[in-house]
């Protein structure tokens, strides 16, 4: 056993050329702008307009907007257009493209071709056609029997259904050998209609919210009876961040670790990592540019607006970030961009790391979810103004916002943990498992000024040159420097979720998950608290016709005063915050079996199932995928490491060994008095040797005691989490010990310094 492959993989990487494709080009050779490339490989609604009958058209349009389900003869002229649409363009086969409740995206291809039988007197006669109807755009039947589904179907009953989510434009793929798919978008439910899938509630959240929050609006800024009220919908807005790490293919081909878990489960730090500060916006590696800039220019064909990228924090981490869409297409474009940069990266011999944690001591990723709430006419409802000291309609949403996390934080917890982002909560740069919000200086004087119902404070500062909208502006003494906008709110790294100008960044989203539960979730304890305003508002006026500022000020008052236990403008890292934390009556959560344990907790169950986002049988089931995903993805890894340590890194240890014991005796006598080098080093190596085996029995036991509840998902996650993963850290403590002593020569799987630094 030697390190013969990684020295071979390293020579092979330093020789490697970038992968290089060809930029889209006008026919004068002049390379394209990107709003030119945008969405071309999408079935958009300027693309149906063109394709269809104005009449049909419109009627789309008409059942779209009323949220209601497709007439047949639509349905059948849609299909038509979009397979002439698809099929000029290479496609071969559609798929209705899903999201099953595993944090992936799921799809079955089937082909345009079809047979039709025409009878003469000469018998059947077989013709082949391409053909797309109606109904087969708008429902599929994928086996459902194999996706998780909390016991709500049995392994015999397979039948489940794909329905096209018309919400979300039809999209093309590239195939093999220059062909293309269509993609489909759709929800996924059951025979019995329950929601199998990730999408099926956040469509229900966002109606929920649509719904609570236009009732709110209309009854501040009401119409003369009879009239249309102003506001018919309100649409949650998102952006999210996505985080990762790009590492040699060669390189994670070689860690058993990396392949099986996502994650190292040994592995020691280099002399250099991120200590220096030098990587995050730094320059961005050729051969990471290079991957970058293909997945982008297939995701501005997809429609997906990506508009951010850099170095992160951690050597080999980076960050791609969009502009802000509705939700639902948001995470569908979310997905969409891990898959492109899966892809991408493969064909650029490079791995794409989405785990929250593969590496240990240094940043892990995460997905910041930046929500907001717009209107019909375009108005971001979190947008405080020039004074949201007197914009009433901003703070009674704010105060709305506020009371939806102190009353389900700890549901929101829930919907992000995982084995995965639980070694990422509350360490390098992710905010802790105590759930608060952030609002800023400025803010949160806003709130205790209307709590107190005294004036404002001055926050102006000699550096601060006069008020602007959204801001101040900053002097900084640079006379060639123009003026410099401030933001009214800093930035709270810490913040699980923060306010950040215009909206909230819900940090804790793990990089790895899907961001549909979360954004779910955080939709419904929203609908939910704008009801409970809307309810307290008319209390307050009582039969006026409208709320007085008197009223709403009331109301505001009440609401600042009862979430003010949330609103933490500290260090979320800090022990004192724990604390503090601890004396306002805040959970602090801090594994999986117990924030999987607040989706049994009556006030959340109440809460989502009145509003109608789950019924109790699918919350139940997600109760217990939970429970199942977090022991199957611990029991991985466990095994993972048992047979990593057994089959490679006690081996090397061996065989260091038996070379320094012949060392160490073919020099006995040579040297003289005392022990050679070779027996000290022998005899450092023992302890640690006997340590890691007593840790691997461990380990066993552990694994063993999964085993015997196994079939209960409840006990096998408990196991998992009180006596597989600590189980799993004593012997990595003791392997990374032994990396320390073992010779490179011998040491068998890349280490750090060469996958961080490739």
């Amino acid at each position: 056993m030697s390190n013969s492959a990684r020295v071979e993989t390293l020579k092979e990487i330093v020789g490697r050329s970038p992968r290089s494709i060809t930029y889209p080009k006008t026919q004068d050779g002049k390379p394209k702008y990107t709003s030119e490339v945008f969405g071309e490989n999408v079935f958009s609604l300027a693309q149906m307009a063109k394709a269809l009958p104005k009449p049909v058209f419109a009627s789309f349009m008409k059942q779209l907007r009323g949220r209601q389900a497709l007439d047949r003869a639509t349905a059948d002229a849609i299909a038509h257009a979009v397979r002439i649409w698809a099929m000029d363009r290479g496609a071969t086969h559609f798929t209705h493209w899903f999201q099953p409740q595993t944090d992936t995206t799921a799809e079955k291809h089937d082909a345009f071709l079809s047979l039709k039988s025409t009878f003469t007197a000469a018998g059947e006669e077989v013709t082949a056609i391409d053909s797309f109807s109606g109904s087969q755009l708008l429902q599929a039947e994928p086996d459902a029997s194999s996706f998780p589904s909390g016991g709500m179907r049995s392994t015999f009953e397979a039948r489940g259904y794909t329905v096209w989510d018309t919400t979300s434009p039809m999209f093309l793929q590239p195939g093999p050998h220059g062909t293309s798919v269509l993609y489909i978008p759709s929800v996924f439910i059951s025979y019995n209609g329950d929601a199998l899938d990730e999408k099926t509630v956040l469509l229900r959240s966002t109606e929920q919210v649509s719904k609570a929050c236009c009732e709110l609006l209309n009854l501040i800024d009401p119409v003369p009876l009879g009239a249309q009220p102003k506001y018919s919908r309100v649409s949650t807005t998102l952006g999210t961040e996505q985080e990762y790490f790009l590492i040699d293919r060669a390189l994670y081909a070689q860690r058993p670790d990396l392949k099986h878990t996502g994650r190292t489960l040994v592995g020691n730090l280099p002399p250099k990592h991120q200590q220096m500060e030098d990587h995050y916006f730094g320059r961005v590696p050729s051969k990471v540019m290079a991957t970058m800039s293909e997945a982008e220019l297939e995701l501005m064909r997809l429609g997906v607006p990506i508009k951010t990228r850099h170095n992160e924090v951690a050597p080999q981490q980076f960050e791609l970030a969009p502009i802000f869409e509705e939700a639902s297409l948001a995470v569908d474009h979310n997905l969409l961009t891990m898959d492109v940069l899966a892809k991408v990266a493969h064909k650029n011999k490079l791995k794409v790391l989405f785990h929250e944690k593969p590496f240990k001591g240094i940043n892990g990723s995460g997905k910041h979810c930046n929500w907001s709430m717009s209107t019909d006419r375009g108005e971001n409802l979190l947008d405080p103004t020039v004074k949201p000291e007197t914009n009433y309609r901003f703070l009674l949403i704010l105060a709305a916002v506020l009371h939806a996390v102190h009353q389900h934080g700890g549901l929101l917890r829930a919907t992000i943990a995982s084995a995965s982002n639980e070694h990422r909560l509350g360490a390098q740069e992710a905010p802790p498992g105590i759930v608060s919000a952030f609002l800023g200086e400025h803010l949160n004087e806003v709130l205790n000024s209307v709590e107190e119902a005294r004036p404002l404070k001055n926050f102006s500062k000699p550096e601060i040159q006069s008020i602007k909208l959204g801001g101040t502006v900053l002097d900084v003494k640079v006379a060639t420097l123009p003026a410099i906008s401030r933001d009214l709110t800093d930035r709270n790294r810490t913040s699980p979720f923060a306010f950040t100008g215009n909206k909230f960044e819900f940090r804790a989203v793990g990089s790895k998950q899907s961001p549909s539960f979360p954004v779910t979730v955080l939709n419904a304890a929203v609908a939910s608290a704008l009801q409970d305003v809307s309810a307290a508002l008319r209390k307050q006026m009582g039969s006026k016709p409208a709320p007085s500022d008197a009223d709403k000020l009331a109301v505001i008052r009440q609401f600042i005063t009862s979430t003010k236990a949330i609103r933490f403008e500290g260090d979320g890292y800090s022990d004192a915050w724990v604390e503090e934390a601890e004396r306002r009556g805040l959970p602090n959560i801090k594994n999986c079996p117990d924030a999987f344990a607040q989706l049994n907790d009556p006030k959340h169950v109440e809460m989502l199932t009145k509003l109608g986002i789950f019924s109790r049988s699918e919350l139940s089931a997600r109760y217990h995928i939970l429970h199942e995903r977090y022991a199957k993805d611990v029991l991985v890894e466990a095994n993972t490491m048992r047979t990593l340590l057994t089959q490679q890194i006690l081996p090397s240890a061996f065989e260091y060994r038996a070379n320094l014991a012949q060392t160490a005796a073919l020099l006995k006598g040579i040297e003289g008095e005392g022990e050679s080098p070779e027996l000290v080093a022998l005899k450092a190596m023992t302890p640690v040797v006997k340590d890691l085996q007593a840790a691997i029995k461990k380990l066993e036991d552990s694994i063993h005691n999964m085993h015997v509840v196994e079939g209960d998902a409840v006990a096998e996650a408990v196991v998992a989490n009180k006596e597989v993963v600590p189980a799993m850290g004593e012997a990595r403590k003791h392997a990374d010990k032994l990396e320390e002593l073992t010779a490179d020569k011998f040491y068998p799987i890349p280490r750090y310094s060469e996958i961080l630094w490739f």
